[in-house]
């Protein structure tokens, strides 16, 4: 069956001043020497963004994605591509325009507008990703940096563990036992920022360890992934721990189907229930001999009892609040947006910068439509990852297995999101829709 959606957008285009402006510069596309070279100056400008992202400011950041938006207008005035737009392409257009609406509704327009902008140079980056992260030597290039760049950080984090650092902020319960335990934060400034930050790493660690193939390539394989999970663990991110298993289990169940024709039908059947069982038995294990451990997984269950969690709940209160009275396109965009209206919301001494989860965070932002339009983000990309993980299977491709691995980095960037807003941050925020564009540059319209 033909997916494609080309005669809605041939007739858009056509119609459209901004269409119309699609290829505008095609003519000299062939006799450009730069443009030749467009997407390995594409890949280029993405691995600076990657090297730079744990060690440099948000404005920074913000230049580099600046950049990134002037170079992927370029190459959509000069270069005309057919077969591109993809339905996740279309739920995040659908998104944007969303996030145009709550901007034009708020009650804080300005500050709302700032926020657009950041959003709109994140979605730019994932056009430019989803454009040229099909070709395999990209996507390996792309995806060696960052894993390259993880391992300094979490060495740096585990270095932190053992000579001890001093918390930027109160990260943990000071009346809990745990008070005194470090949790570190490497280059990043967060314990849980650095957590998200790592937890595609890990993703794209195993699924190097699978691909890669010299044995000292899957050493360095095997360092980069027990060195990122142990960072992991020194955190003391109760929401990257949860991520973690939720990763792991995506991905031994995606590897289950990938590899199940291989595998005994005893193997077939039980292959996973042995991995958990094993995998809950030691999390037991660990429990009952590690004391800050048992300490710090036992507080999330203590509801209140936590100030962590305490916190949380009456951050969580005022958000409905503010949501019931900003239902349909929310309050608009961005922390400046949230730091002005939340204080005629919140409870006394419980100031906040966010609302400390993203599916709470993004109903407030942009309403009852941008929710709705976000979670079809999420279904159109995991409806994409698993058909094509399908297809390559069939045609026994190694692109399955990265996108088995993103998809996996998804999963548990999404749990840990439930819990925290670090999602929002540049240095996870651009992760994310590396990720997204990393699926959907192999998702075609036209597709059957």
């Amino acid at each position: 069956m033909n997916t494609s959606v080309s005669n809605p957008l041939s007739l858009w285009r056509k119609t459209s001043l901004i269409g119309k402006s699609v290829g505008l510069l095609s003519n000299w596309y062939p006799t450009s020497y730069l443009l030749q070279y467009s997407e390995a100056i594409a890949s280029i400008l993405i691995g600076i963004l990657i090297v730079l992202a744990p060690f440099s400011s948000t404005t920074m950041m913000g230049i580099i994605l600046v950049a990134i938006s002037g170079f992927w207008i370029l190459l959509t005035l000069a270069e005309v591509k057919t077969n591109q737009i993809t339905a996740i392409h279309l739920w995040i257009f659908f998104y944007w325009l969303a996030s145009i609406v709550s901007t034009a509704f708020s009650p804080l327009k300005t500050a709302s507008l700032s926020g657009l902008i950041k959003f709109s140079l994140y979605l730019v980056f994932f056009a430019l990703c989803a454009r040229v992260l099909s070709h395999k030597k990209f996507l390996q290039w792309i995806t060696t940096t960052y894993l390259l760049v993880s391992l300094v950080v979490s060495g740096y984090g585990i270095r932190q563990q053992f000579i001890g650092v001093t918390p930027l902020a109160t990260w943990t319960d000071p009346t809990s036992p745990n008070a005194e335990v470090t949790r570190v934060y490497s280059y990043l400034g967060n314990p849980n920022l650095l957590g998200g930050y790592l937890l595609p790493a890990v993703a794209l660690g195993l699924g190097a360890l699978i691909l890669w193939k010299t044995k000292a390539q899957k050493a360095l394989a095997v360092v980069i992934v027990v060195t990122n999970v142990a960072c992991i663990y020194f955190t003391g991110s109760r929401g990257a721990w949860l991520a973690l298993i939720a990763l792991g289990f995506t991905f031994l169940v995606a590897l289950n189907y990938w590899w199940g024709e291989y595998l005994s039908p005893f193997w077939r059947k039980w292959l996973v229930p042995i991995i958990v069982g094993a995998f809950s038995l030691f999390v037991i294990t660990a429990l009952i001999v590690v004391e800050p451990l048992r300490l710090r997984i036992l507080s999330m269950f203590s509801w209140r009892g936590d100030s962590s969690n305490n916190f949380r709940i009456n951050v969580w209160y005022a958000v409905f609040q503010m949501m019931r009275d900003y239902p349909i396109t929310g309050i608009g965009l961005g922390n400046q947006v949230f730091n002005q209206i939340y204080p005629l919301y919140m409870r006394t001494n419980f100031t906040a910068l966010s609302s400390y989860s993203i599916f709470l965070e993004i109903p407030l932002e942009t309403g009852i439509i941008g929710i709705s339009l976000f979670m079809g983000i999420l279904v159109a990309t995991f409806k994409g990852a698993i058909v094509k993980i399908k297809t390559f299977k069939l045609k026994n491709r190694e692109m399955g297995i990265w996108i088995i691995a993103c998809l996996a980095a998804l999963v548990g960037l999404a749990t840990q999101g439930v819990f925290d807003t670090v999602w929002f941050r540049p240095q996870i925020n651009t992760l994310w829709w590396l990720l997204i564009g990393v699926i959907a540059s192999n998702v075609r319209v036209m597709d059957n």
